[in-house]
Formats: C-alpha cells, structure tokens, sequence
C-alpha cells in the first residue's frame, strides 16, 4: 500500500499562502496606521534664515577677512572700508560743534556785560530820581528863603523908613532947641544902622534868589539826567541778545557728529551671529557702494526642515509636535526636531479655480479625472544641528513621531 505524499504538502503550502497572505494584510495595516497616524514625506529641504551684506558707507574695500563659504563667529571682522574721508568727516564735525560751543561761551560773556549794562543803567534812572526829589526839595527850600529874604528887606525897608522919616522930623527942631543933640545922634544912628540892615536885607533877598535859581537849574538838570538815563536803559535793554539761535544749532551739530561716528564705525563690519560665508562676489580693492550686496551670511544657528505634506495629513500635525528629519547627505543619521508651525496658504491652482483679475473670475473649462492633493509647508526646527553637515536647499525626509 503507497503512501499519499501529496496531501502533507498541498497543507503546507496552503498554510504558507494564509499566512503570508495574513501577514501582507497586517503590513498593510502596520503601513496604513503608520502613514495616517505619523505622516512622512520626502518632499522636504533644509532652510535657514540668511541675510544679505551690504555696506552701509561708500569706499575702496581696503580689507576682506573672510572667504567663500567660511565659518564665522559672531562679533569676527567681515571687511573693512577705506576708514579716512570718515575719520576726516568725524574731525570736521567735532570741530564745527566746538566752534558753535566757543560761540554760545563769547555770546554769554556779550550778554552778561549787556546785562550789566542794563543794571548801570537801572541804578542811573534810580539816581537820578533821587536827584530829582533832592533838588526839587531845594528848590521849595530856596523858595521859601527867597520868600523870608523878601519878608526881611520888606521890614528892613519899613524900619529904615521910619528911622529916616523920624530924623528928618526931629533934625529941623535942633535949632529951635525942641530936642537935644544927643536924641539927633541917636536918631542918625539909627537911621544909619537901619539903612545897613536893608542893604544886608536886599543882598540876603539877592543871594537867596541866586540859590532859587541855582536849585531850579540842578532841577532842570536832574530831569535832563533822568530822561538821558532812562533812553539809556531802553537802548541797554533792546541791545541784549538771545542765545536761542546759537543753541538750537547745537541739535545740529551734535547730530552731524553722531552721524559722522556712525559712518566711521561702519568702516568695519562684522558678524552679527554665527553664520556661513557665502555668494562672496567682491575682492579688496573694489569700490563698495551704500547697498550693493557683497556676500551672504547663512544664519548657522537655527535650521529648519520645510516638509510638504498632503492637505489629508495635517489633521494629524500640531506645532509643538516631535519630528525625526534625515538629509540624503547622510540618510542614516536621524536629528530630532520640533513642528514650529503650519502653512495655512498656498498659491491657488489655476486650473481648479481659474485666474483671479479684475472683473469676473475666468475659470477654465477642463475636466480633471485626477484630482491631486494640495500640499502645504510644515516648519520643523531641528535640535542641535551640526554646522558643518546642514546646508539650504537640501534634501529631507519628516517624519512625524505623533502626539
């Protein structure tokens, strides 16, 4: 009797085929979950933040310190320009505003004495009206001793008057011896004595109206000081000057200062950050011009990685998210990064929704039986990037380790 040897592996071989057929349909699930839940895409390259190097003053380039595509460290010497029309310009400004301080100096001088002048002039018209009360004083004095000295003559006269009647009354009666000799003396004397004593009167009258006079003359001339000082005083005060024009130079002047330093120490430029030397199109000895870029610095400090993922995966994409980035320079080292953001535009396709332009939108008229997918660029930036591997515009892999 023979044995049926077929059965065992028809067995086999059906088992073989269940399980391979199970074990594509786990795969296929493994793969399926995986893509949904951690989505990935090859349609990714490296960036980084860069900025153009442009002088900020005119000059030979006397200096170049770097060299394409060098490293350099914050704070290093980039290159320098012809430092001396600056130096000179700086010089000239420093000048011009101690020229303008020395000014302002003279002018306070010039002003205090002014000044001054106003205050001789103030202390004059003070002088001179207390001349002016003085003299008027006088002159009431004076006045009044004019007016004694005319009260004196007046009784002098009257006096005199009756001395000289009373004598020529009693002289004719000496003879018809009515009165004695003696009584005509004593008339004689004082009639004599009288007559003195008006002539005294009318020269104390005269002297005393030398003084009025002279007292309504100093009077007169106080009045003449007193106008003479106060036109004095207004021609002192309308003389002094204001420093206001001279200081409002000094916002000028500080400023071209300021402005000629700054020109200076843009002689020098250096780094701002860590960065990579590139687009070097310059040599020493070339002109530079005020923006006209020299070179390119790539920001070594961050980089990210730019994925393009289709609109249906980033349901499944959060900022803040871990990521794992590979570049094709070295696609078995993995850097871990973080998701900063989501695109949240795109450039419309004009086959969808036509070209947007003034009037009525024109859509086109197709028929697309393959309707493909927008994608849109998720930010990832990469922790601890080494400088020397990343380079913009380079190839990348994302992928999304999940929440």
């Amino acid at each position: 009797m023979e044995l049926d040897t077929t059965t065992p592996r028809k067995l086999v071989g059906r088992f073989l085929s269940i399980a391979i057929v199970i074990t594509a349909i786990i795969l296929g699930l493994l793969v399926l979950y995986k893509t949904n839940y951690y989505p990935r895409t090859d349609d990714a390259e490296i960036f980084a933040n860069f900025i153009g190097i442009a002088p900020q003053v005119n000059g030979p380039l006397v200096r170049l310190w770097v060299r394409d595509n060098e490293f350099v460290k914050k704070g290093e010497l980039l290159y320098e320009i012809d430092r001396r029309p600056y130096e000179y310009a700086l010089e000239r400004a420093i000048s011009e505003q101690a020229t303008l301080e020395g000014q302002i100096s003279d002018e306070q001088r010039k002003i205090a004495s002014l000044v001054s002048a106003v205050s001789v002039a103030k202390a004059n018209i003070q002088s001179s009206r207390s001349d002016i009360n003085r003299y008027e004083a006088a002159v009431d004095q004076a006045r009044a001793d004019v007016a004694n000295a005319e009260e004196g003559v007046e009784r002098a006269r009257a006096e005199w008057t009756y001395a000289n009647n009373n004598l020529n009354r009693i002289q004719p009666l000496l003879a018809k011896q009515f009165v004695t000799v003696d009584q005509v003396d004593k008339a004689k004397s004082a009639e004599i004595s009288l007559a003195q004593a008006l002539k005294q009167a009318e020269s104390q009258l005269r002297v005393s109206q030398a003084g009025l006079q002279s007292a309504l003359a100093q009077y007169e001339r106080s009045k003449t000081g007193l106008e003479q000082s106060t036109a004095q005083h207004e021609q002192a005060q309308h003389a002094v000057t204001t420093l206001e024009p001279l200081v409002n130079q000094r916002g000028a002047k500080v400023a071209a200062v300021r402005t000629a330093r700054y020109d200076l120490d843009n002689c020098r430029v250096y780094a701002p950050f860590d960065a990579r030397v590139t687009n070097l199109t310059i040599s020493e000895g070339a002109y530079a011009h005020v923006g006209q870029q020299v070179f390119t610095l790539i920001d070594a400090r961050t980089w990210w990685a730019v994925g393009n993922f289709r609109e249906g995966q980033l349901q499944r994409i959060a900022p803040g998210m871990q990521a794992d980035v590979y570049v094709l320079s070295k696609p078995n080292e993995r850097f871990s990064g973080v998701v900063e953001s989501i695109g949240f535009g795109v450039t419309p396709d004009e086959d969808v929704i036509g070209r947007l332009q003034p009037g009525l939108p024109d859509v086109q008229r197709t028929l697309n039986w393959v309707h493909l997918a927008s994608r849109y660029p998720v930010r990832v930036r990469v922790a601890n990037p080494p400088a020397e591997l990343f380079r913009v515009g380079e190839s990348a892999v994302v992928r999304m380790r999940g929440r």
